[in-house]
């Protein structure tokens, strides 16, 4: 391994780039996000100087050609997993990007640990969980990854596209969208989205506004995006 450029991306001794798989950092855009040199300064003193070993992710590359890999580093014959060590220290959380169900139990249960412990990012109220029943609060964090939380009061279907929605009146609340056929991944993950109903849940994803009037919604297209939040 060559350097370290940030909390997430390294360049190996070949020059090429690489960007860890399933987490999210402190965006460099974002001057108000706090972090991002603590998420580089951890993942350097994890890999840094050592031998990585890269596991192959859900992507290969991404659109400006970094290897997208999960990396473990080997020291004194073991090796270490930097994702889990990022997150488990609180120093990035999970992503949206996450196919391999085995990976994301364990990152998102590392997550929950640093989350409840307010390790790292989790001290600061940048990063707080939001509230679903706050709309409002939750669309001025238009652009930002967050994690939102609240109880889905129903699930509908409109042309191609699942509505699970978290307000009495659909086109001011906040809702998770989900391509209809994405549907039959969910239900192999053992997560019935028409079961949702009244259940209390959180998402995790890009928050965007949808429709004319503008409303808050994040797009789901993997099961390990929704948690039950009763099992937190």
């Amino acid at each position: 391994m060559s350097r370290v450029i940030d909390g997430r991306d390294f360049v190996l001794d070949n020059s090429r780039e690489v960007r860890l798989s399933a987490v999210e950092i402190p965006p460099p855009a974002a001057p108000a996000a706090p972090g991002r040199s603590d998420a580089k300064a951890t993942l350097d003193a994890l890999i840094g100087g050592d031998t990585v070993i890269l596991r192959k992710a859900e992507l290969a590359t991404d659109r400006y050609g970094r290897i997208v890999a999960y990396a473990y580093a080997v020291r004194d014959g073991k090796e270490i997993f930097a994702q889990g060590e990022l997150i488990a220290a609180g120093f990035a959380r999970v992503g949206d990007q996450i196919g391999n169900r085995a990976c994301a139990a364990e990152l998102l249960a590392r997550e929950k640990t640093a989350r409840l412990g307010q390790l790292g990012l989790w001290a600061n109220s940048y990063y707080h969980v939001l509230n679903a029943e706050t709309p409002a609060d939750v669309l001025a964090q238009r652009g930002r990854f967050a994690l939102v939380e609240g109880r889905v009061v129903s699930v509908r279907e409109s042309g191609a596209t699942i509505y699970v929605n978290f307000g009495q009146r659909w086109s001011e609340g906040f809702a998770v969208t989900i391509l209809k056929r994405n549907e039959r991944n969910f239900a192999s993950s053992g997560l019935d989205l028409k079961g949702l109903t009244g259940r209390r849940v959180m998402v995790r994803g890009w928050v965007e506004a949808r429709g004319t009037a503008g409303s808050p919604a994040i797009a789901v297209d993997h099961p390990e995006q929704i948690e039950m939040a009763e099992l937190k």
